[in-house]
Parts: structure tokens; sequence; C-alpha cells
């Protein structure tokens, strides 16, 4: 399966920063909008259906025996056309 890259942004930010890029998004989702991503003159608009499939993962790159890069990724997913997606586990986030 390819995959095409809609959209990408990448930067340093402050938490504070980061918290209110996700609150727009958590407020998209709790109203049922569409999420628009926007940087200079590109952007792209997806509307996530009711109940999107939602991915947390947290990893770590680098080597075993030493300092490495952390992340946490959040990540909602559906099939185009599709108004639902699988659902497994309860998250608990903390």
């Amino acid at each position: 399966m390819t995959e095409e890259v809609l959209f990408e942004s990448e930067s340093r930010r402050s938490r504070e920063e980061i918290a209110a890029y996700l609150r727009t998004v958590a407020d998209s989702l709790d109203a049922g909008d569409a999420i628009t991503l926007a940087r200079g003159d590109e952007s792209t608009t997806l509307d996530p259906p009711a109940r999107p499939t939602f991915e947390v993962k947290a990893e770590r790159e680098g080597p075993a025996d030493g300092p490495g890069e952390l992340s946490v990724e959040f990540e909602l997913e559906w099939d185009e056309g599709s108004g639902e997606s699988g659902t497994d586990g309860e998250l608990r986030i903390e």
C-alpha cells in the first residue's frame, strides 16, 4: 500500500503551544467538525467519522545501550468513504 503525505509540519514548540493545538483538534472532534491543517499557502481539511480508530504509541529510537529519542504519537485513522473503524480495549491516559 502506498502512502501519500497530504500535509506535514515539524517544529519545536512549548508545551503550552502544543496543548493549544491539541485542544483545537479536541474541540473540533467534540463538535463533529472537520479539522483543517494549514501553514503558509498549504492546507488540507479532513473530516473524521464519528468512530475513527485512535492509536497512541510511545517509542524510543536509538542504540540499546545509550540515550535515544523518545516520542509519543497520537493518530486518528479511518478508511476513505467509511464511517467507522474497529475498536480494541479501553485506553487510559493519566
